[in-house]
């Protein structure tokens, strides 16, 4: 009896298939949740690295040589090359996983800060600087992309809940924004070696969380069909771009966001400089700023989360753009730093809500099949106003830097009234709400190009 109480052979084969079981499901229930923590964890970290050093390196360069022009010089020496890692990076993405093209961005970029380090250790100074700037910028905006093609997966396998992960997803960068100006800041006030280690840092505890769920959480790859071979990288350019011009509600949506991203550019790289020689605090006082801008976004991302959910994407996006625009108008006219700091602070919230309309209605209309590559395109017509903003700064003298901002603003204003009044003949396909398949969330996408056939 205990022989054959013991083993069987079908008693093993019995156990191992009872054993098998709970780890079948388990892997197609359970792990969504730790799966998405995470990639909530990884953008976290990636996130703070690139908001270090986005804040550090023009802040860096006025220390060493308090240069107005040359600090917006760096500022659009380190976005405009990020434009070209947009490009790159997206059919990259398809072709590869997610989680490789963070992990090598990381290491690229932990390797490239720590020459930045040994150079201005060495006495190399600015231009070693602004080298870094072009450099970071490129690693930054790869592993950025990377991220947010992890994220934009999981609003997909959301369905309606999608807008709630976008939320999670730009409450995180907010609170990287809080963090990221404060730690340069206080890093910077001891030295601008101290602060490159500081990025160093980050930027390897990013490869290691990259690293960590390439292994944990092994995913499939973004791109629908993996049996034909890739196509070129221009050819999955031009189909991402294709696929943008195809979804009018998709295109307005980026234009509007992008004229935005031009106010946003500006105050960014010319706050430091107003703070110093306009309002004659010191440069590290634009700390203090970024910090209530990102406190005061997290409020209003947690409450366009529910506002989104009753309401839709189309009324809280053209609320918040009316109250961006109206702040930025504020900001330029502002006579003291303390009204100055208000107006740009409000600003940056609405950006906030903006930003939560934007990445929600691109999971939404942008197709599973080569997502990364039109996400691509979208990313770098919204970033492209940075560089413009940097190149803005940097030949107007610091006197007429508010002069900049207000035209700036009204420039928002005008495309941003432009943009929403056409998306309201796309509203229906901006508010649809998409299945929790990958197969349904292509689906607006094909009817927003088919609303654009029975439009003309």
């Amino acid at each position: 009896m205990p022989r054959h109480a013991r083993t069987t052979p079908p008693t093993r084969a019995t156990g191992s298939t009872e054993r098998r079981r709970p780890r079948a499901e388990q892997r197609q229930d359970q792990p969504r949740r730790p799966w998405l923590l995470d990639c909530y964890l990884l953008r976290s970290t990636d996130a703070l690295a690139g908001a270090v050093l986005a804040y550090a390196v023009p802040l860096i360069v006025l220390q060493l040589t308090g240069s107005a022009a040359l600090t917006g010089t760096a500022f659009g020496i380190e976005w405009l090359p990020r434009i070209l890692a947009i490009l790159g990076a997206g059919p990259l993405i398809d072709r590869y996983t997610p989680q490789t093209s963070a992990f090598t961005a990381a290491v690229l970029r932990t390797a490239a800060t720590a020459a930045t380090l040994l150079a201005l250790v060495l006495g190399a100074g600015a231009p070693a600087v602004l080298a870094y700037a072009v450099i970071g910028g490129i690693l930054t905006q790869a592993g950025t992309l990377a991220t947010e093609s992890l994220t934009s997966e999981a609003s997909r396998k959301a369905g309606p809940d999608g807008h709630k992960v976008q939320a999670t997803a730009t409450a995180i960068d907010q609170v990287a924004q809080l963090v990221g100006p404060v730690l340069a800041g206080l890093l910077l006030w001891c030295s601008p070696v101290i602060l490159l280690t500081a990025v160093a840092g980050l930027c390897a505890i990013t490869a290691l969380q990259a690293l960590l769920l390439a292994e944990a959480h092994p995913r499939p790859r973004l791109r629908l069909v993996t049996d034909e071979p890739a196509p070129s990288l221009p050819r999955q350019l031009a189909a991402g771009t294709r696929t943008v011009a195809r979804t009018p509600a998709l295109a307005l949506l980026i234009t509007g966001l992008a004229s935005g991203n031009l106010v946003s550019g500006v105050l960014l790289v010319a706050t430091p400089i107003l703070t110093q020689q306009r309002f004659h605090h010191l440069a590290e006082a634009s700390t203090g700023i970024w910090t209530a801008s990102a406190l005061a976004s997290l409020a209003v991302v947690a409450l366009a989360r529910r506002t989104i959910a009753h309401n839709g994407l189309f009324r809280t996006g053209a609320v918040a753009a009316a109250c961006a625009s109206t702040a930025a108008l504020a900001a330029g006219a502002a006579p003291t730093f303390p009204l100055y700091a208000a107006a740009v602070t409000a600003m940056m919230a609405a950006e906030g809500a903006l930003a939560v309309v934007l990445r929600t209605g691109r999971a939404r209309l942008i197709p599973a099949a080569g997502f990364s590559s039109t996400l691509a395109a979208t990313i770098a017509m919204t970033t492209l106003p940075l560089p413009v903003a940097g190149t803005l700064v940097a030949a107007v003298s610091p006197n007429d830097l508010q002069l900049v901002v207000i035209a700036s603003a009204i420039f928002q204003a005008v495309v941003a009234a432009a943009c929403f009044t056409g998306l309201a003949r796309h509203r229906a396909v901006l508010d649809a709400i998409p299945s929790t398949t990958s197969a349904d969330a292509a689906q607006p996408a094909r009817a927003a190009a088919s609303g654009t056939r029975k439009a003309a």
